[in-house]
């Protein structure tokens, strides 16, 4: 018999013997070669185009560190005040965009009993989960018209006039958006915390019962340390969408009134593509510095996880 024909027999005994081990990676291969083409090499794109000049269809002009000089206000040069105002808008964004977990939990809490008309209480508060945001934001936008938007009606009962409406105040229209993506937001945590609620250990909670917990004590000592990973997802899920809120201030407001409800993804948007943009190297470094700072929050919630994992073994 000729060496050629030995030559599969000789790939099948190998096989075999590594089956266990190479069989994993045969089907999580072309999650891998999709996550590497559209996530890493774009990643990487976005930090070469970030040290160009360029305007989306011409040639590049590299220019080194300039794009985050003049946006981070570094060596002799003042940092871009839209740049400042999307920085702090997302620091809001961020701070009351954590609202949605402890709401989301605690309205799970509810939801998680057996009372009558359960299902449609449930089916109400996933409602917002399911439709758009650009839906939710336009609604939003009905309920804060100024005058005749239900919240001005209200506000008018309290003797309380808010000069040009909420989305017309530059006070106050980055509240009035976060407000509006704070709803849906909520509903995905309570998904998350109900799916959570779903397998906490009915042995602990009773033991928990005997020693005298109860209430308070119940939720923080027994209930909450098994919910664990649903909390470590939804702060990440939480996070992530603070940072790159964009939709509701396109839909809302398009970044007015005078540019004060600007955030980072989209000073990056309007530097990119839109009307008076078209430069992609600045866009890009915005980008850059946008996924540093994700990169940085999600990356202590991973530690801490790993933290908490080791020290619990």
């Amino acid at each position: 018999m000729s060496p050629a024909l030995t030559e599969p027999s000789k790939f099948k005994s190998w096989y075999r013997k590594n089956d266990i081990a190479i069989t994993p990676w045969l089907f999580l291969l072309p999650a891998v070669l999709f996550f590497a083409t559209y996530v890493i090499v774009p990643i990487g794109q976005s930090f070469w185009i970030s040290f160009h000049m360029w305007d989306g269809l011409g040639e590049k002009t590299f220019v080194g560190m300039d794009n985050y000089e003049r946006l981070l206000g570094l060596g002799d040069q003042k940092m871009d005040r839209k740049f400042e105002t999307s920085f702090w808008n997302n620091i809001k964004w961020l701070l009351l965009y954590l609202l949605a977990i402890p709401m989301g939990l605690f309205i799970a809490l509810f939801l998680n009993q057996t009372v009558t008309g359960i299902r449609l209480y449930k089916s109400l508060f996933f409602f917002p989960f399911v439709i758009s945001q650009v839906v939710v934001g336009l609604v939003f936008s009905w309920f804060y018209l100024p005058n005749d938007g239900l919240f001005d009606v209200m506000m008018s009962w309290f003797g309380i006039d808010i000069r040009g409406g909420v989305l017309g105040n530059p006070k106050t229209a980055t509240y009035g958006i976060i407000a509006a993506g704070l709803w849906p937001q909520t509903a995905y945590c309570m998904i998350l915390y109900l799916t959570g609620l779903n397998s906490v250990d009915p042995e602990q909670v009773e033991a928990g019962r005997l020693d005298g917990a109860k209430g308070f004590r119940m939720l923080w000592y027994v209930i909450l340390p098994q919910l664990r990973p649903a909390t470590f997802i939804a702060f990440v899920v939480t996070i992530i969408g603070a940072l790159r809120s964009f939709d509701f201030i396109a839909v809302m407001t398009n970044g007015g009134p005078f540019g004060s409800t600007r955030v980072l993804s989209f000073f990056m948007f309007e530097e990119s593509l839109s009307e008076f943009g078209f430069r992609m190297g600045y866009g890009a470094a915005i980008a850059v510095v946008l996924f540093f700072i994700m990169l940085g929050f999600i990356a202590y919630f991973l530690y801490q996880m790993w933290r908490d994992e080791k020290e619990g073994r």
